[in-house]
């Protein structure tokens, strides 16, 4: 590898939450055979009312929608790069796209994140590199986690590195191996219960700190088949659809439900890091800003929580998929088989020009 290479680029993250899109411009320089990062400029650019509705209904929709959709959801990205790029006199050389899942099922060697990555080579004039994940499934993985190799490249002076999105997940190196899971539903479950009492999201987890856990319910959570899978797995909305959700009583406080997703989540991130002995935690994801959540697993796991600025909480998947497109256009490896379960490590990604 050759020393004191640099790269800018932009990294598109859109998450299970719908929260929106996430955009990051970064720099990365590989000196002495290390690579080191920054985010030089960072915004989420929100989904409309109708855009939120459009990408959750994508999973029961037909062929033709499916196809209308990918395309609007692929000049939506290009232009609010062209608007990014232009507010903040950017050149990317490169954008690397995650695209956003409509179906996740690693059983079946099934998963689709929809963007259209020859539409928006053309319509920003800039190398588009996209689809990461059925490359992995093809190998036999989860397509999912992607992000340890960022982890191991750029966030190594961590013990673990915990994302709290729609979904968490972990991971960690054991043995010179980097392991990692998703972990349990999160965002997804908490904003669900939180947008039945009209808010979008829990503040802090307030609502929550003021509930009781349903012991019957934390209980039904904690023993779904999932939390028994060996390591390597992966999560999609539906298996929260099929399994979860139906366990759900109707009738029940919010603020109750709340405090019991809570303990759920926390529970299961104490049961995925215990392998490790208490150590630095990097937290990042909207969960990051869940003080009660992130109580609860201090106390609960032990780790030193370890909480970044802004813009690593926001745009650290961002970042790592910029650099996942950096390594794919390097050919080399960026996707881990310790950590999907692939049958190899492999270098993901289809490339635009």
């Amino acid at each position: 590898m050759e020393n004191n290479t640099q790269y800018r680029g932009i990294g598109i993250m859109s998450g299970t939450s719908l929260d929106g899109m996430d955009i990051a411009f970064c720099r990365f320089i590989l000196k002495n055979n290390s690579w080191e990062y920054d985010i030089l400029a960072a915004e989420t650019f929100p989904y409309s009312g109708k855009m939120k509705k459009q990408l959750g209904s994508l999973r029961n929709c037909s062929a033709s929608t499916l196809v209308r959709s990918e395309n609007e959801w692929s000049r939506f990205a290009s232009d609010r790069i062209h608007d990014f790029c232009e507010k903040y006199k950017l050149e990317p050389e490169f954008i690397a796209s995650h695209g956003h899942t409509v179906f996740h099922q690693p059983g079946e060697g099934l998963t689709l994140q929809i963007g259209n990555g020859a539409l928006m080579a053309a319509r920003t004039g800039v190398p588009v590199i996209c689809d990461f994940r059925r490359a992995d499934t093809a190998r036999g993985g989860q397509g999912a986690p992607l992000v340890p190799i960022g982890d191991r490249y750029l966030f190594g002076t961590y013990d673990l590195c915990l994302n709290l999105g729609g979904f968490a997940n972990v991971s960690f190196e054991e043995h010179g191996i980097r392991k990692a899971c998703d972990i349990c539903p999160c965002n997804v479950l908490l904003n669900h219960v939180a947008s039945t009492l009209g808010k979008a999201f829990d503040q802090n987890g307030e609502t929550a700190r003021e509930g009781k856990v349903l012991d019957r319910l934390l209980k039904k959570l904690n023993g779904l088949d999932f939390y028994r899978l060996t390591k390597p797995r992966s999560l999609g909305m539906e298996w929260v659809q099929k399994h979860l959700f139906p366990l759900v009583p109707r009738g029940e406080a919010g603020r109750d439900l709340l405090r019991t997703f809570t303990e759920h989540i926390a529970r299961q991130v104490t049961q995925a890091t215990g392998r490790k002995p208490p150590g630095r935690l990097l937290v990042t994801g909207g969960g990051a800003y869940n003080v009660f959540l992130l109580e609860r697993i201090k106390a609960l796991t032990g780790h030193e929580v370890i909480i970044p600025g802004q813009k690593l909480i926001d745009h650290k998947e961002a970042l790592i998929f910029a650099f996942m497109g950096i390594r794919r256009l390097r050919n080399e490896v960026n996707v881990l088989g310790s950590a999907t379960g692939a049958n190899k490590d492999h270098s993901a990604g289809a490339v635009y020009i």
